[in-house]
């Protein structure tokens, strides 16, 4: 029966449908419940029935009466909850999954990185990784301590010692920041280890990005422009005097060359010099590099796939994108005005086609300079072939698609979501495969 007077109440809470084994989770005050993902309250205290409910004895009894998929409402109610039980645990293994959750940008209360933290952060990259490293394995010992003695608790009150071990497996460690979990244990520890750095380098690149365009600030905490139309003039109410000033136009390039002062690989490596230094900083790229390639081809090539998957395909960077992505381009959803894409046009695309065809006149030179060693003419008349052909994708790109889109000066709203604003765009953004999904 639905009750409404339990909405936004602290609970235990576990979907209705899984194709694992009966697991619960922390719910706290503020969230809504439905038939999918049901809640437990007891009488005597909101929190007290998650303990038994995360614990083995509540699996065991589970199996025993719903050997299911479907883990129904009326299974949890027969299960033998005794109050009585003191659970110390629960509490303190609340806050580390806590803490572990809000350690990520896709938590509504993520505050900043903790790669920059001043508990881990050192001038080295590879050092402060080093101890965030360690932090998080005693964030993960401490877990598996708290879940070992919860079991121990209801094995010994419900006399299941000859039936269950209080033991779990690190693999069951549910915190993002166990690689164990995160990746599961097919692979060896070296290999997950080496995607745990890989991933917590993509995830510093992705913050950079944030500060880039506003949404976070290396100088206050949590989101800073989320608002729809917010500009660097809002930003700069809030954070005077920045360390790291993000993008005023909200027009950031993302390109194979060096062909703007201002794209998304210089900003990143002004970003870096600030969190870490100068002292070290080749050092600190190279240590970026060594976990996740070339930085600018990993913007280039695999930013954008990483914050969708991330952003669980509603992604609030767009990437702006030619065909062949010859040229591309982010922007931040929150920020975006009726004019972004005049900007992005007038300053960038047109700014970029100007840009190649001076390249293709001083390679068509080069090609006929009889100075020029044989191997340099054959080249530059390559490359010149090669210039053509990504102008003539711009150009078409540009009367087609960009052009009208300025005109247009398209509208959005926020509260529509990422699902019916993306496609306003059509041909101007990057495709993202399954965006007309059912939102989960």
């Amino acid at each position: 029966m639905y009750r409404p007077q339990y909405q936004m109440r602290e609970c235990a809470t576990w979907s209705h449908t899984s194709s694992g084994s009966f697991s619960v989770r922390y719910s706290p005050n503020g969230r809504s419940f439905n038939v999918e993902g049901p809640i437990y309250i007891h009488e005597s205290s909101e929190i007290f029935g998650l303990g038994f409910l995360a614990s083995k004895v509540a699996l065991y009894f589970m199996n025993l009466l719903n050997p299911t998929l479907h883990f129904l409402v009326g299974s949890v109610q027969l299960l033998p909850i005794c109050d009585v039980i003191k659970t110390p645990t629960v509490r303190p293994a609340v806050a580390v999954g806590k803490a572990d959750w809000d350690a990520y940008e896709v938590s509504q209360d993520f505050e900043a990185l903790p790669l920059l933290s001043p508990d881990h952060r050192g001038d080295m990259l590879e050092g402060t990784y080093a101890r965030l490293r360690a932090h998080w394995q005693g964030m993960t010992d401490e877990m598996k301590c708290l879940e070992q003695e919860n079991n121990r608790i209801f094995i010994d009150a419900y006399g299941l010692q000859d039936e269950l071990t209080p033991e779990v497996p690190i693999e069951e460690i549910t915190l993002t920041c166990n690689p164990a979990y995160r990746y599961g244990v097919k692979g060896t520890e070296e290999e997950r280890e080496t995607r745990l750095r890989a991933d917590t380098m993509a995830e510093f690149l992705s913050y950079a990005v944030g500060c880039m365009f506003g949404r976070y600030s290396l100088d206050e905490p949590g989101l800073i422009l989320a608002n729809q139309g917010e500009t660097l003039a809002d930003y700069l109410a809030r954070v005077p005097e920045p360390s790291f000033r993000p993008d005023e136009d909200n027009v950031i390039p993302v390109l194979d060359g060096d062909w703007f002062a201002d794209d998304i690989v210089d900003r990143f490596r002004k970003f870096l010099r600030v969190t870490f230094g100068d002292e070290h900083f080749r050092e600190n790229v190279a240590f970026i590099e060594a976990q996740i390639g070339d930085i600018r081809r990993y913007f280039t090539r695999n930013f954008y796939d990483d914050h969708v998957k991330r952003y669980k395909k509603r992604p609030i960077y767009w990437m702006f994108a030619s065909p062949k992505g010859t040229f591309q381009a982010l922007i931040y959803m929150h920020r975006y005005r009726p004019d972004t894409v005049s900007v992005l046009l007038n300053d960038y695309l047109r700014e970029f086609i100007r840009k190649l065809e001076a390249e293709r006149e001083r390679l068509e030179k080069l090609s006929d300079d009889p100075s020029a060693t044989q191997t340099q003419r054959t080249r530059a008349l390559k490359d010149v072939s090669t210039i053509a052909r990504q102008i003539a994708e711009l150009e078409e790109w540009e009367r087609d698609v960009i052009f009208p889109l300025a005109q247009a000066k398209i509208e959005i709203d926020l509260d529509d979501g990422v699902k019916r604003n993306y496609p306003l765009f059509g041909a101007a953004l990057k495709p993202i495969k399954g965006l007309e999904a059912a939102d989960e």
